[in-house]
């Protein structure tokens, strides 16, 4: 069964130009200026019957979800990186050198992060959130390209790997004036 608005007037889609990315519930990245789309591929298994074998049948197989993409303008919040250090933590500089993880493995268990990602109107309410489970940093560009006779922004990106996304149905459709 449909339901319907509470915001009847509005005919307009949403615009995608105000947006939050929140760690933890809380936390706002600050100057992220592009994130990718949420998208999940579910595989298709087809089949047949023994006794009629002349119909393919179809059915839904392994979900798998696309990682998402943020850029985010270079400033001294280090939200990012932080995660990102978090999967092969480097340990800094000792007596002139620097150590790191070069095994592979993951020295901290706190990697993995649970994210919202918020859609605001133009007014700055939230119209509709989305909880990105179990996510975490697979790769991490911390400075961009340089270009002297450049007049971009500096911008920063990291890719987040998940384990699958829901839309947050505690938002509601804020009424409008």
């Amino acid at each position: 069964m449909a339901t319907f608005s509470v915001n009847a007037q509005r005919f307009d889609p949403y615009k995608n130009f105000k947006f939050k990315i929140l760690f933890d519930g809380t936390n706002a990245v600050a100057a992220v200026q592009k994130v990718s789309g949420l998208k999940k591929t579910t595989e298709m298994i087809e089949w047949r019957e023994a006794g009629n074998s002349s119909i393919v049948r179809k059915m839904p197989g392994r979900t798998s979800y696309q990682p998402i993409t943020c850029e985010a303008g270079v400033t001294h919040d280090t939200a990012f990186e932080d995660w990102a250090n978090l999967v092969n933590k480097f340990t800094g500089l000792k007596g002139g050198t620097s150590e790191m993880n070069l095994g592979g493995e993951v020295l901290n268990k706190s990697y993995r992060k649970d994210i919202k990602i918020q859609l605001l109107n133009e007014q700055g309410n939230v119209v509709l959130s989305y909880k990105v489970h179990r996510a975490w940093v697979s790769e991490y560009q911390a400075m961009p390209d340089l270009d002297a006779n450049g007049k971009a922004v500096a911008i920063t990106s990291c890719k987040i790997e998940h384990e699958g996304f829901e839309r947050d149905t505690s938002v509601k459709e804020p009424k409008e004036t």
